[in-house]
Formats: structure tokens, sequence, C-alpha cells
């Protein structure tokens, strides 16, 4: 059994939009309940690919921002907003 998502600890620098996405995409995630794989599967992507996101080390393309605002019920904009 995998352990309970937890929201971010730490906020992103205001100008770090890979930080901005892996916060909001990893705050919605958790609301939601979802594991990562969930959400990977929501997407149609990997669940590699979903945590590299929310650890920050991909450049996502705007067709996968697309995707996971989908799943994740919201604007694709407002995964780039800033805090």
């Amino acid at each position: 059994m995998s352990a309970k998502p937890t929201p971010p600890k730490k906020k992103p620098a205001k100008g770090d939009l890979r930080g901005i996405l892996a916060w909001h995409v990893r705050t919605l995630r958790v609301e939601k309940g979802w594991s990562q794989e969930a959400l990977a599967h929501a997407c149609e992507l990997d669940r590699t690919y979903v945590s590299a996101i929310e650890r920050s080390v991909w450049n996502v393309s705007l067709a996968n921002i697309e995707r996971l605002a989908e799943a994740l019920g919201v604007e694709a904009w407002e995964l780039l907003k800033p805090l």
C-alpha cells in the first residue's frame, strides 16, 4: 500500500515556472486524493513522467499541460499561475 499523498511543503520561487507547475499539479492531485499513477492514467501519461513534473525535472509541452489540466479539472493557464 502506498503512502497517502501530501501537498508540497516548499513554495517555488516567483519566476520558476517549472516549480509553479509542479506545485499546482501536486496540490490539485493531492486534493483529489490521487496517486501519481492515477493522475498519469487520467492523462494517458507515464507515472514516471508525472513524478518528474512534480519534481520540476522536465520542461513540459503545452499539449501535456493541457492534458494535466483537463484531468485535474482546471484551465491550463491555472497550472502556471503564480502563487
